[in-house]
């Protein structure tokens, strides 16, 4: 499995794009090379999720990263602009993965809950544990109140990408990013207070 000038875990943002782009133009075999080389990136990203959850949990990294990769070749027609736009869809897809299992899951025991801690992705201070379905109700009422603002938590919690990142995949200022994101860490704290 060896790709032509990319090696798995290697990769810089350059080649990332360049393969997204070629994938774009629809070729099939820049998908196969771009998986080899953000497939470790991809895990990490996967682990730092899974890493609150009780250690029975029945995704592992490895599964959750098949499922996203499962759900990103159904993506029709999607034209990548670089890195950060690919992290961000992949970041949305893990967050329904993970909300959808965790509603299962809820639904089969009614006692159980998957909780994440949002302190690890500078979300809130003092650090909050929550249920996740909690989150993703938050955050899809943040989303009727202001979309950047809960697009800017997911790419933040979800991909993990920097101030930059987001600003590049959001087209707008570093200064905005962090402003919306103080508004959007005190508008989810108020809001999940309420949860019990």
């Amino acid at each position: 499995m060896g790709a032509v000038g990319v090696k798995s875990g290697m990769a810089d943002a350059a080649d990332i794009t360049a393969l997204l782009h070629a994938w774009s133009n629809g070729e099939t075999a820049a998908r196969a090379r771009l998986v080899e080389a953000v497939y470790d990136e991809l895990r990490r990203l996967a682990q730092r999720h899974l890493r609150n959850e009780r250690p029975d949990h029945s995704l592992s990294p490895t599964a959750l990263v098949h499922e996203a990769y499962l759900k990103l070749v159904d993506q029709r027609r999607v034209q990548w602009n670089n890195r950060s736009h690919f992290f961000a869809i992949v970041a949305h897809l893990m967050r329904r993965i993970l909300v959808d299992h965790a509603r299962a899951r809820a639904a089969a025991k009614r006692d159980w809950s998957i909780t994440v801690t949002l302190d690890e992705a500078e979300a809130f201070a003092p650090p909050v544990d929550l249920d996740l379905v909690a989150l993703d109700t938050a955050l899809d009422k943040l989303g009727r109140v202001d979309p950047r603002q809960s697009q800017l938590v997911e790419l933040r919690f979800f991909a993990g990408l920097t101030v930059d990142e987001i600003a590049a995949v959001l087209g707008v200022a570093p200064i905005t990013v962090k402003r919306d994101w103080a508004h959007a860490k005190a508008w989810l704290f108020r809001e999940l207070q309420h949860v019990s």
